[in-house]
């Protein structure tokens, strides 16, 4: 039981509230099958409620590799609502600013190439960046000031996935429901999340369009919120996120994630560990460095091997099979970065 558990994360729910949720299912499949052993927990990354998708899950010393996902690039899909922006802004807030302009797919196309790169953004007043020792998101809520200073990210990749709707079909938050077309009275989040979805169709060019949904590839620290908002306002109107899903984090994809539903039903059949990723699924691309036992009882008190014929740069240090060590070759001196707590069963 140490590895990763790759969540489909579900609309709705907070990170914490799904270490939570993991948490749980082992505790039944702990009860189930008599056992006494207690896991950490953690996620490899936070996804607000409104976000779904890709919500890597640490257990046991996979723990300890949380925090490399967290510097990670991520990719996300989301969709951009024109002529509303919004406090939070994404579809759960309240209209603070309204626009009629609404931008054609040729000049959406052509303002993307300007948030590809290296950029500065600054971060959305609702977020958990702790300002004087307090989160961004109590002080906005407080109704004070906040004042968020711009920092450097990167965009890697930036594309159309699918332009939607005419000039006639805005998106206009009102208390946190947006309305997506003239026929449709304050439909539901989940009714913007299927517009979002529509794969995607011919589009004229010089046609108005009420809502894109972008793929975007992103360094650590970037708040797709912002690059929406920014995105908007260089098209000269404004705009707000109403649908947002993680496709990948770090070596995590969608293609392994599984439902809470599904994680649920495996921890009533004492079946978690089978759809448990290896610890070592989180480190695919650091190679490998194959040690001696003695140099791996060595590396587990921490201590430094010299004499060892490595590049310099990081690898996962192995004995046959069970990860010892994440290490890092320095003048061929190997030095711990991160030990694993685990043995075989011959150490055993």
């Amino acid at each position: 039981m140490h590895g990763w558990i790759i969540l489909d994360k579900p609309h709705g729910l907070g990170s914490t509230q799904a270490v939570s949720a993991v948490k749980r299912a082992l505790r039944v499949q702990r009860e189930l099958l008599g056992g006494t052993e207690k896991w950490k927990v953690g996620h490899g990354g936070t996804l607000d409620p409104l976000a779904t998708g890709v919500l890597p899950i640490a257990i046991g010393e996979a723990t300890k590799l949380a925090g490399r996902m967290l510097d990670s690039d991520k990719i996300y899909d989301f969709t951009v609502a024109f002529g509303v922006q919004t406090d939070t802004l994404d579809l759960e807030g309240t209209a603070i600013a309204e626009s009629d302009v609404r931008p054609t797919l040729a000049q959406v196309e052509a303002i993307l190439p300007r948030f590809t790169g290296p950029i500065e953004q600054a971060p959305p007043a609702y977020s958990a960046i702790l300002i004087d020792g307090q989160r961004a998101y109590d002080l906005a809520r407080k109704g004070e000031a906040v004042e968020m200073k711009l920092r450097s990210v990167t965009i890697h990749a930036l594309h159309i996935s699918s332009p939607q709707g005419g000039e006639d079909s805005a998106a206009c938050p009102q208390g946190g429901v947006a309305q997506l077309g003239a026929g449709e009275a304050n439909p539901s989040p989940t009714s913007a999340r299927q517009q979002a979805a529509k794969p995607p169709y011919p589009l004229p060019h010089g046609e108005r369009i009420s809502q894109i949904t972008l793929t975007a590839h992103v360094s650590k620290g970037t708040y797709i919120r912002s690059l929406a908002r920014d995105i908007a306002l260089a098209l000269g109107t404004v705009g707000h996120v109403t649908m947002l899903r993680r496709i990948k984090a770090g070596p995590f994809t969608l293609e392994t994630a599984i439902s809470l539903d599904k994680l649920d039903e495996a921890a009533k059949g004492g079946g978690i560990g089978g759809l448990m990723l290896p610890l070592t699924a989180g480190l695919d691309d650091i190679p490998a460095l194959p040690v001696s036992p003695d140099q791996a009882i060595a590396l587990r008190q921490g201590k430094i091997l010299t004499g060892i014929a490595a590049t310099d740069g990081q690898y996962l240090a192995t004995l046959g099979d069970i990860p010892v060590a994440l290490v890092r070759s320095d003048d061929h001196q190997i030095v711990v970065v991160r030990g694993f707590n685990l043995m075989s069963r011959e150490d055993d």
